[in-house]
């Protein structure tokens, strides 16, 4: 169906859509702790105030499924016993999660969804862990499978590992899952142990810059650096066989190892070292209200992702560069998996709309292409609504 504008309408069959069930799924932020989470350390992430939205009704197929996008302006069918990897990727984050409630002997039967996305795509602010979690928690409401809301974080990273391929750790699902509107989540990934602290930013707030660049290498990439700091492990196993993963390496015990570690390997596991460092600083600071050193860690992270993990890039380097030496912006970083997406900036409330303008005219003017400017909040985990017919 298309209008006199050539815009396209519902398919018919999803006209006059009574939701049984509605799922608001955030997209998160990372303040510290960029890819520490898969090598077990600690992050900082919260959820913001941007969502997928979904409506879920039941069919009366046994097995058959629609699922419309409005975003993408794009719909597709498939049946529960009989489907593969689709081509295109944001459906695999679905069809992962069908896979993994199967797996867990869950029943699922015929149903229909409608997706609308409020997230940027490749902004980093992990719309994929958004689609995974927000889908599950809709399918768990709709057919009462009883799964937890831990149970939802963990097979939505499953999904994600296992049917999408992408080797993700567990804090965009577990921040877009549990996280309290106006807290700030310290995370260990290992333990899972939480702690909320307060999002009292004083003066300041949050700001993302998307670059809009998102390089192809992001994703070979990421696995990449995961696979570098998994050989490491292996190879310090040797001698200490409790270092399971890059949690329980010292900075004594990676010396030990520095000549025996290509010299890249070497720097991933040191930047992971710092940053868990820099993570429980972090979290100090901001219990304390010390802004000031809670954004010159966001800087020394930054650095860190750029010359040690090496997952940075020319523009988001030029964002961070830029904000440098304004006595308004208390730290910026890059954050999300790398290679493009946003920057994170502490900045003071009343000079967002100077400072936007004056960083978009100079990232035209360096890359001749526009940036756009999210002002985001910490906000609640995924929120789930059934409407009984």
């Amino acid at each position: 169906m298309e209008n006199s504008n050539n815009k396209k309408l519902y398919p018919e069959q999803f006209l006059d859509f009574n939701s049984e069930v509605k799922v608001a799924s955030p997209g998160r932020i990372n303040l510290i702790g960029e890819h520490t989470d898969y090598n077990n350390g600690f992050v900082m992430p919260t959820a913001i105030d941007k969502k997928i939205l979904f409506d879920f009704r039941k069919n009366e197929s046994d097995d058959n499924c629609q699922i419309y996008s409005l975003t993408f302006d794009s719909y597709f069918k498939f049946n529960l016993n009989d489907f593969s990897k689709a081509e295109d990727s944001w459906k695999n984050y679905l069809l992962g999660v069908i896979d993994e409630i199967q797996k867990l002997g869950k029943k699922l039967k015929g149903f229909d969804c409608i997706i609308k996305s409020e997230l940027p795509i490749g902004a980093g602010i992990s719309s994929s862990a958004a689609l995974e979690c927000g889908f599950a928690g809709g399918l768990n409401q709709l057919f009462n499978l009883n799964l937890s809301k831990q149970d939802l974080v963990e097979l939505s990273q499953r999904a994600e590992n296992n049917f999408v391929g992408s080797n993700c750790g567990i804090m965009d699902q577990f921040a877009s899952v549990m996280s309290k509107k106006d807290h700030i989540i310290l995370l260990d990934c290992k333990s899972l142990e939480t702690e909320y602290i307060p999002a009292d930013f004083k003066n300041c707030k949050l700001l993302l810059l998307n670059t809009n660049v998102s390089h192809s290498i992001a994703d070979s990439e990421y696995n990449t650096r995961r696979a570098e700091c998994e050989e490491a492990v292996r190879k310090i196993q040797q001698k200490y066989p409790e270092a399971t993963s890059l949690r329980e390496v010292s900075f004594g015990m990676l010396e030990e190892f520095k000549t025996e570690l290509p010299k890249k390997t070497y720097q991933r596991c040191t930047y992971v070292l710092k940053e868990n460092e820099r993570v429980e600083k972090a979290s100090k600071a901001m219990k304390s209200g010390q802004l000031k050193e809670f954004g010159e860690l966001m800087y020394q992270s930054h650095e860190g992702l750029q010359h040690n993990y090496e997952v940075s890039c020319p523009e988001l380097d030029f964002m961070v560069d830029f904000s440098r030496n304004k006595d308004f912006i208390y730290g910026s970083r890059m954050m999300g998996g790398g290679f493009g997406g946003c920057t994170i900036n502490l900045i003071e409330a009343d000079k967002i709309e100077e400072y936007s303008e004056e960083i978009s005219e100079a990232y035209f003017k360096k890359f001749n292409r526009k940036m756009d400017v999210i002002s985001v909040s910490a906000g609640e985990g995924t929120i789930i609504d059934e409407f009984k017919a």
